[in-house]
């Protein structure tokens, strides 16, 4: 009797195992032969699951996005303004192992990215996602009353954005020169700025 295969269970087992690769070895070492060792199949069990390297790449990269964005829906889903826009910023820093993981999955597509415009729609759409999120979280604390600054709400979207952007990088590039600690208090001195909170 031939076995029952999920093919669901299958396309998340290679997914995963081609963030593991990322994460450890690097974005160029993600090759198809490596991706199914590290899944435990041949390289033609992955060609039933996926069209192509990029398209394994791909759902890796969108299934990871949809969890991140599952996590920080339930985090701020109870919060408005300052608030939410708190715990949205904070979640998007390597500040612990799995957010980790997720950063150096995420900035190991940028590079890939800006030669592939396939990765690049995926990586626009989801940043265009987050932008319009603390823009919109911007503009709640205004209307709350929590913003003592009067700044263009999109200047100070970019502003947020870019300090996630270069703590991240820092963190994962310059462990000994900047601790979690140290971008969590950088991030929250910076929203005491606009806020003063």
């Amino acid at each position: 009797m031939p076995k029952i295969v999920d093919h669901e269970e299958r396309r998340q087992e290679v997914m995963a195992a081609a963030r593991r690769v990322i994460v450890r070895d690097g974005i160029e070492a993600a090759t198809s032969r490596a991706i199914a060792k590290e899944a435990g199949y041949s390289n033609g069990v992955l060609a039933h699951y996926f069209g192509d390297k990029d398209e394994i790449l791909l759902s890796a990269l969108r299934e990871s996005h949809e969890r991140i964005r599952a996590r920080l829906t339930a985090k701020v889903e109870t919060r408005r303004g300052l608030a939410a826009l708190r715990e949205l910023l904070l979640d998007n820093l390597p500040l612990d192992a799995e957010r980790a993981q997720e950063t150096r999955l995420e900035v190991s597509f940028w590079s890939r990215s800006l030669a592939s415009e396939r990765l690049a729609e995926v990586q626009r759409a989801e940043a265009a996602e987050l932008r319009a999120a603390v823009r919109d979280l911007l503009g709640q604390a205004r209307a709350a009353g929590e913003l003592s600054t009067d700044d263009d709400l999109d200047d100070l979207t970019e502003h947020l954005l870019a300090l996630v952007d270069g703590l991240s990088v820092h963190l994962l590039l310059y462990p000994g020169r900047l601790t979690r600690a140290d971008a969590e208090r950088i991030m929250l001195r910076t929203m005491g700025y606009i806020a003063h909170i």
